[in-house]
């Protein structure tokens, strides 16, 4: 061989090596890239179904974080979701569908290969919402879609029919059956779960009210599904609600704290270790229902009127105060224990109500063995909704609001007698008979003295 051809050979030899060198990179590069790419590609592991009035919610468990979009189709309605190169594993034949929106879930032709297409059969027209929730406790990461019944959205803006006038209105208690949904609550030593439980004992709540004249009891959940706390409220002062009242059974991370309890509104923070349990029970609430945004208090108002609002909800804390003291009176006489001997405090955002008074009703620790089992049985659970209507009636009573049939039928006017009055002359100033004064003053004969104070009766 020639020098030169040892040249030529050799410059080849280099350049092969470089190729192959090139080759050799661009192949890892590639085969990283392709396997990093296929780790990220999500798994759709689960579907679950929550109906609530208004809306279901469809949750997507994934096996990681996922793009996606969302169309709205018609003819018929149907919602389209794609979802970058992903698969299902679920059989879409056997999810248990609980929903009066969604007829069926069924895979489709995707625009790409190695996408993802699942198609929602509707039964009628629903707007969808979605966002996506990061990995929390036992959940992984979820997309989350909100199906909104667009009829429904139709009627709820038509224009309420006002009451008539002359009509004397009942006083409107909310009832809010905490969790539910995702969110289960505190769990019992048995599998007993809060949301369960305190849907139970709301019910009964609201019928023990609603058998009560002149009180009327709506509830916020109806059913199995979870509503963010913000909307918990929004749903009592739709209906004009006159006290807001949140069931719990409480948890705790250790099995022996035991007791009922009434809480109000605190909004320097959480005075004890229970209180601060509770509180971060609630934010634990916000995250495995759903929730892709934070409310805060200065959502009810703007900056502008915060000083009007310090004072509306200061006046709202007092009088949850006394409602709470009458509620914890009565559940005193049934539950076997109560928490502590007064109301308790905490900076909770149920109670952030500054136009309607509010308490929590903790209705014992599903996490002590012994109280658990007493929460499940129907008798005590009746009795325990007996105390509660019963303080919130006795508060009522005293304070009824103008225009309801409880102002008209317990309020009493008090009236100090003056030079020159007897009996006749107030009876007849208030129009009411002498006999109603003397009943109700408990006066056994017609003699009045100047500065005595009369209750007088309400004229019926």
């Amino acid at each position: 061989m020639t020098a030169k051809q040892e040249q030529i050979f050799g410059r080849n030899l280099r350049s092969l090596f470089f190729i192959k060198a090139f080759l050799f990179f661009t192949l890892t590069i590639f085969s990283t890239l392709f396997l990093s790419f296929a780790a990220k590609a999500a798994v759709v592991k689960s579907m679950r179904f929550w109906q609530s009035p208004e809306s279901t919610r469809v949750v997507l468990d994934l096996s990681s974080s996922v793009d996606h979009k969302i169309e709205i189709l018609t003819n018929p309605h149907r919602i389209v979701i794609d979802i970058p190169e992903s698969s299902v594993t679920v059989n879409l034949d056997e999810l248990e569908i609980k929903s009066n929106l969604i007829k069926k879930v069924r895979k489709s032709k995707p625009l790409r290969v190695g996408d993802l297409r699942l198609v929602l059969d509707l039964n009628k027209a629903a707007t969808p919402k979605s966002f996506s929730l990061k990995p929390y406790q036992d959940y992984g990461d979820r997309l989350v879609i909100d199906l909104f019944d667009q009829q429904k959205e139709v009627v709820k803006q038509e224009p309420r029919i006002a009451p008539e006038k002359n009509l004397k209105r009942d006083i409107v208690i909310a009832i809010d059956a905490g969790h539910g949904g995702e969110d289960p609550g505190a769990l019992g030593p048995s599998g007993t779960r809060e949301k369960d439980l305190v849907l139970k004992l709301s019910k009964q709540l609201a019928d023990v009210i609603n058998k009560e004249k002149g009180m009327k009891a709506i509830l916020t959940r109806k059913g199995d599904y979870y509503l963010r706390h913000r909307k918990r409220t929004d749903i009592a002062r739709e209906h004009r609600a006159d006290l807001f009242v949140s069931v719990h059974a409480d948890g705790f991370k250790s099995p022996k704290a035991r007791g009922a309890s009434v809480w109000i509104l605190n909004l320097r923070g959480a005075k004890s270790e229970i209180a601060r349990w509770m509180k971060l029970q609630e934010e634990k609430s916000e995250l495995l229902g759903g929730v892709d945004s934070k409310i805060t208090l200065s959502d009810y108002d703007s900056s502008v009127r915060s000083v009007l609002l310090d004072l509306q909800m200061e006046n709202s804390i007092a009088e949850s105060s006394q409602i709470a003291k009458h509620v914890h009176k009565k559940m005193g006489k049934v539950a076997p224990k109560m928490h502590k001997p007064h109301v308790e405090e905490n900076n909770l955002l149920v109670l952030k109500n500054p136009d309607i008074p509010s308490i929590l009703v903790e209705s014992g620790f599903i996490s002590n063995p012994q109280e658990e089992k007493l929460l499940k049985s129907k008798k005590y659970r009746l009795k325990l909704a007996n105390a509660v209507k019963d303080g919130i009636k006795n508060y009522f009573k005293s304070n009824a609001p103008d225009g309801t049939y409880y102002a008209a039928r317990y309020r009493q006017n008090i009236y100090r007698v003056r030079r020159g009055d007897n009996l006749t002359k107030v009876a007849h100033r208030f129009d009411v008979s002498i006999q109603q004064i003397k009943m109700a003053n408990n006066l056994k004969s017609n003699r009045v003295r100047i500065g005595q104070k009369l209750i007088i009766p309400v004229a019926n």
